[in-house]
């Protein structure tokens, strides 16, 4: 059985699709010529014509579409002089209908096991059941995946070339990964630090920092002149003096001023002996001097030193490389130049006062920092380097562990759940598959045999007696149903037995083609396949009938309803297409339903409408066309009628409802309205209005909008004026409002 429809982009059909969706057994379908209801009909008959249109099989199933419409006419009569003959199953053999309904059962219980199967595999639409379930899975485990690119693509993106415009691509890529990557599992910042240089557009090598020159800033500080307390000669009769009060480095200054005021002491203002003179120059001799110079070197040599160092890690530190940690250095260099600083300040005071012993602040620990700090770069420039010399291997190489660290740090957990549900899936879909390929094979098997068995008992002579029957006894006499000379085939005679089938008029010729598919429907155009389940569609089977003829195909059709509801034939669902409302109103009548007129579950009601240029479906709970006369006033209560139609619909009312049933003369109608509003009446009543057509009467003309809600409120007020807006409220229910159109 069909479920639902899709029809688009096919003859006055739109590029939208309209759906057909939760179809029953019975299905009916009103709309007017031009609508759109041949196509549809094409479409179930043949959907692989049409790939733009979409017709889903309950449980994939696909039953045998036998569909009445011109193209089966045009076939089956008019193009052949004589017809197929219809195979039934004879009554004779009673063992061997036995079998072949024994078989049928057994063929229709696989079919039902084929299609549960199938609704397990993969739902009614195909994207349901374990199937669904798998592209479930896929899906979410694509976007956990895609998560994770998203995440580190602003660091690691060269890893990621080729799969970042793809979320599926990066999930297959993880994939492959799984099973393949055997690379080393590095830390995050490791990773993002060497994509810093490997995946550059166009690394370049990088140079080595120089090592700066600490030697002899740190010898200094051992050096044996800073402990050394550098004093006078012994022996000289001063020096007891002078040690005594310890103030050698003050006569050593009190010299300088001693020569300048010619011997005379620089303090008493009394001249010394030249003895006085001696001594003075005795104490302090050349060993003393000696001492004071290596003074004065040491802070001379010391500031030099210093500051050559100071330049060189000037030079580091103004011109830094991308490996060093260039705060740690500037830090570093701050704590050296105020050690430095300090050291300076020592000598100088070593220089002052000789006699002192002093230290300096020790720079091995700071320049121990500054040259780690050092190493540890040129480390990095080294590793760099060769990564440059050899990048197609490193990228490669680092490539592999950032998808490692992908799959061990990022999704190990959730790769372990998607490939159990995954597997077992899989699994479950293979069984389902084995299992309906299974029984495929067992029902195609059953059905070689029901052929085999229909073979033995089938004949085309009942339908010629069936056929014959019903022309009887409607008064067709004049031509029969006859066997064709061949003897699998059908011929239309006269009484005379001359060949009646060119001068049938339009209607005979209607109703044979009709008896010869409604037979069809019981038996089948070859020796077999009277028992294969198929679905039925009628469009407007008495579109050439006169009124007697059309209640007899309602009839013989709505004895097909009984047996599709019953389930006791090989009918499993009708469509019934027309634009007869007559017709319509005949086939769908059921006493069953509710006053409310609401649908059956068996059955469901359309509307196949044509408002502009493309065809619309629309689904109703209830018979949407009760009369002609209803189906004007559906047309008028759409919420966006025609404005093409809309004038002719209100005169077709009007004519019914006033003229044609109430005798009202249209001219006292018109007299209770003034200026435009008269000529607006005057012209919804042209039509049964003689003699006062205008020019434009007869020419079919869209008018806008606000002509539009003019004519409505027109109408209305008519019925209001009369006295007979009871009616009009009753006919127009819900769209009904308290205030005219404006």
């Amino acid at each position: 059985m069909i479920e639902s429809i899709q029809i688009a982009d096919i003859a006055t059909y739109g590029k939208t699709p309209e759906a057909l969706s939760g179809l029953s057994k019975l299905n009916f379908l009103f709309g007017p010529n031009g609508s759109g209801k041949t196509t549809l009909t094409r479409v179930i008959a043949n959907e692989s014509n049409y790939p733009t249109c979409k017709v889903i099989w309950k449980g994939g199933t696909k039953l045998q579409p036998i569909v009445y419409n011109r193209d089966f006419v045009e076939t089956n009569f008019n193009s052949c002089r004589e017809l197929k003959g219809i195979f039934t199953l004879g009554e004779k053999d009673i063992g061997t209908l036995e079998k072949i309904d024994a078989a049928k059962r057994k063929y229709d219980e696989l079919i039902k096991e084929i299609e549960k199967l199938n609704l397990s595999l993969q739902g009614n639409d195909g994207l349901g059941g374990k199937k669904g379930e798998l592209t479930a899975l896929e899906a979410e485990f694509k976007d956990t995946c895609w998560a994770q690119k998203q995440k580190h693509d602003d660091k690691l993106k060269g890893a990621f070339e080729g799969y970042r415009n793809s979320a599926e691509k990066f999930k297959n890529k993880i994939l492959e990964e799984l099973n393949s990557n055997s690379a080393t599992l590095d830390l995050l910042s490791d990773l993002e630090k060497k994509a810093e240089t490997i995946f550059e557009s166009n690394p370049t090598t990088e140079t080595t920092i120089p090592d700066v020159d600490t030697k002899k800033i740190i010898k200094h500080e051992s050096d044996a002149i800073l402990k050394k307390r550098v004093i006078g000669k012994e022996d000289v009769d001063i020096a007891a003096m002078i040690q005594k009060l310890g103030n050698s480095d003050w006569v050593k200054e009190g010299i300088v001023y001693y020569k300048k005021n010619d011997k005379i002491c620089p303090f008493c203002q009394q001249n010394t002996s030249e003895a006085f003179a001696k001594s003075l120059n005795e104490y302090f001799d050349e060993t003393f001097e000696k001492d004071s110079k290596a003074i004065n070197e040491l802070g001379s040599n010391y500031k030099i030193d210093s500051g050559n160092l100071q330049k060189e890690i000037n030079l580091i530190i103004t011109a830094p490389s991308k490996f060093l940690d260039i705060e740690k250095m500037k830090s570093a260099k701050s704590q050296l130049d105020s050690k430095i600083s300090l050291n300076i300040q020592h000598i100088a005071t070593k220089k002052k006062e000789p006699s002192q012993s002093i230290s300096l602040e020790s720079l091995v620990t700071v320049i121990s920092e500054i040259k780690t700090l050092i190493d540890n770069a040129n480390i990095l420039v080294s590793q760099h380097n060769k990564m440059v010399a050899n990048l197609v291997k490193e990228r490669s190489d680092l490539t592999s562990q950032v998808w490692k660290y992908l799959l061990e740090k990022e999704l190990k957990a959730s790769i372990t759940s998607y490939k159990t549900k995954r597997d077992n899936l899989n699994k479950a879909i293979e069984s389902f598959k084995k299992q309906i390929e299974t029984a495929i094979k067992e029902s195609m098997s059953k059905k070689e045999e029901i052929k085999s068995l229909e073979k033995e008992v089938t004949s085309i002579q009942p339908t010629i007696d069936g056929i014959n029957d019903i022309l009887k006894a409607f008064g067709f006499q004049s031509f029969t149903l006859a066997k064709a000379e061949n003897g699998i085939c059908y011929k239309i005679v006269r009484k005379d037995g001359s060949d009646a089938k060119e001068t049938l008029s339009e209607g005979e010729r209607a109703f044979v083609t009709f008896l010869y598919f409604y037979y069809l429907l019981k038996g089948s155009d070859s020796e077999s396949g009277m028992t294969i389940d198929r679905i039925v569609v009628f469009d407007d089977p008495v579109s050439s009938f006169d009124s007697d003829i059309l209640f007899i195909v309602a009839s013989l059709i709505k004895d097909l309803f009984d047996e599709v509801r019953k389930g006791s034939g090989h009918i499993k669902q009708i469509f019934v297409l027309t634009h007869n409302v007559y017709f319509h109103k005949e086939i769908t009548f059921n006493p069953r339903r509710d006053k409310k007129g609401k649908a059956k579950k068996d059955e469901t009601f359309w509307l196949i409408r044509r408002p502009g240029l493309t065809s619309k479906i629309e689904k109703h709970d209830t018979n949407p066309i009760k009369t002609s006369y209803e189906l004007l006033w559906s047309e008028l209560r759409k919420p966006d009628p025609s404005n093409l139609t809309i004038q002719n619909t209100m005169r077709r009312i009007l004519e019914n409802y006033f003229t044609i049933l109430g005798g009202v003369d249209t001219d006292s109608i018109c007299a209770k309205f003034e200026g435009t509003d008269k000529l607006v009446c005057k012209s919804l009543f042209s039509w049964v209005h003689a003699g006062s057509h205008y020019a434009m009467d007869d020419i079919y003309v869209s008018i806008g909008d606000a002509a539009m809600q003019t004519y409505l409120k027109v109408f209305m007020t008519i019925f209001e004026k009369e006295g007979h807006l009871a009616h009009y409220k009753m006919m127009m229910g819900e769209e009904y409002t308290e205030t005219a159109p404006s």
